[in-house]
């Protein structure tokens, strides 16, 4: 289960790359947007003013982001799993901000995506890449510790390389651009990291654990995060690193 509350914890730092995907996308006239894991719906929703009179809609598997997203107004908001979603014609933008690594052998899913996209339409998407930072490291290395092993059976979210996505796309026959940045996330409280990944890379985590056993784990997780991102004298640093891609029939 997703927690939107804790999710919009760092909704601005969150919020970056979506609009460094979307200032990317230099399409022609757009009927029909679609945001893939739309997540609480705010972003989308927003997506009204930049191409005003399209028909915007936001897919999401979570029920509990997708009735948080209800409260906003401009778009369209779909219950579904997007491995089987489908839409009901040509999308003109077709978005995914931050849900491809959660979805297993998602580089082969590029090809059904873009049998969605209207002749000059545009795929576009962001992934995080920084799985081979300290605050994914130590909780996979946590989880299968002695304490917790053969107890968490977790699908770890996951990135391909940048080259990767480009090739798939170039093959695809579309114009692609692809790209990564690292964002160096600058957060005050010493326990905001654990609070970030709370929010995402911890939650099926936890989920699979008792109430006791949660405190359990995030304890020793907290203990992790703190040798791993001491606080500095201007706050705690996180460096995230993601990739972009942008391609267009």
């Amino acid at each position: 289960m997703w927690d939107p509350d804790q999710y919009l914890t760092f909704a601005d730092q969150r919020s970056r790359p979506f609009h460094d995907l979307v200032a990317q996308v230099r399409p022609g006239p757009v009927r029909h947007v679609v945001d893939l894991g739309c997540g609480p719906g705010g972003l989308t929703a927003g997506l009204a003013a930049r191409w005003p009179g399209a028909r915007i809609v936001g897919v999401d598997s979570s029920a509990e982001m997708i009735e948080r997203a209800g409260r906003y107004h401009g778009a369209e908001f779909v219950h579904a799993d997007l491995r089987s979603w489908e839409p009901d014609g040509p999308v003109d933008v077709l978005l995914s901000n931050a849900t491809l690594q959660w979805v297993s052998g998602h580089l082969g899913m590029l090809a059904r995506l873009a049998s969605f996209i209207a002749a000059g339409g545009w795929l576009a998407f962001q992934v995080p890449a920084n799985f081979g930072e300290p605050s994914h490291v130590e909780l996979r290395d946590l989880a299968a510790s002695p304490r917790w092993a053969g107890r968490l059976e977790v699908t770890w979210p996951a990135a391909h390389e940048p080259e990767e996505y480009l090739d798939a796309l170039l093959d695809l026959g579309l114009a692609a651009e692809v790209w990564e940045t690292t964002y160096h996330h600058l957060l005050p409280g010493p326990d905001d990291v654990l609070e970030w990944v709370r929010g995402s890379a911890l939650r099926p985590v936890l989920d699979l654990l008792d109430d006791d056993e949660q405190a359990e784990f995030t304890e020793a997780y907290r203990a992790r995060l703190h040798a791993a991102y001491p606080v500095g004298v201007h706050g705690t640093l996180l460096h995230y690193r993601r990739v972009f891609a942008v391609a267009h029939r």
